[in-house]
């Protein structure tokens, strides 16, 4: 692991970004990047291990703190009332098209990493499944993943704009995420050719949380393997 820094397009400074390097034998020569996008919990032990566990499939993995604007080095988990409420001040203070604006520096960044083929994957849960998404209509991300990102359905507009593929996660019981919401992604994005839309049974939001409250095996193993196979045939 290591942290590098990255100058925001904006000119307002530089964040940080925790690196965890391509490891395995799939990581021999040149291989792809994948921009990991954080929750509401900051670049938490959970995005790390997160990104540790991509690393593992022979990938590099950039993890940006989006929060720096307000606090830099957030690291929150979900499993006090005091650090969900810090997590949700820190949501209502960002701003999430300056987001977008650092992620695609970030995946810029990435592109001419050394040891980096250029293909860059961007791929985020709950507000970095929205900022996924969002990814997905706004850059040039070679492939995007969405990890039960909120309020995605009032993105639908911007369907058109997709030129690269993109997956989405779907929790059943999502709790931020209302039935009626949710259907509409489904639908939306039924017969879109570069669309996989995926809902998990009985799961809760951030089932594929690592050490999560809500971890769900059967649905994190499910869907982690449909985005493993999506990395692998785009970033190779």
């Amino acid at each position: 692991m290591t942290m590098i820094t990255i100058a925001a397009a904006d000119g307002s400074g530089s964040f940080s970004a925790y690196h965890a390097p391509a490891k395995g034998d799939h990581a021999k020569g040149n291989v792809g990047v994948v921009v990991l996008i954080q929750e509401i919990f900051g670049v938490s032990d959970s995005i790390r291990a997160i990104a540790d566990d991509v690393a593992a499939l022979g990938y590099h993995v950039i993890a940006p703190d989006l929060f720096w604007r307000q606090e830099p080095g957030v690291n929150l988990s979900d499993k006090t009332e005091a650090e969900w409420k810090r997590a949700f001040e820190l949501l209502g203070g960002f701003d999430q098209d300056k987001g977008v604006e650092d992620l695609k520096a970030t995946v810029a960044l990435a592109r001419t990493l050394v040891g980096a083929t250029g293909k860059v994957a961007t791929m985020g849960y709950c507000l970095g499944g929205r900022l996924a998404f969002m990814m997905a209509t706004r850059s040039d991300a070679d492939l995007n993943i969405s990890y039960y990102g909120v309020n995605i359905d009032g993105l639908l507009s911007e369907l058109g704009n997709i030129k690269a593929p993109l997956v989405v996660h779907i929790a059943e019981l999502d709790k931020f995420v209302p039935a009626e919401a949710r259907a509409k992604v489904v639908a939306a994005t039924a017969n879109h050719a570069l669309i996989e839309t995926y809902v998990y049974p009985n799961a809760e939001h951030a089932f594929a949380r690592a050490g999560g409250v809500h971890w769900d095996t059967r649905s994190a193993w499910i869907a982690n393997g449909r985005s493993a196979a999506a990395l692998a045939k785009v970033l190779g």
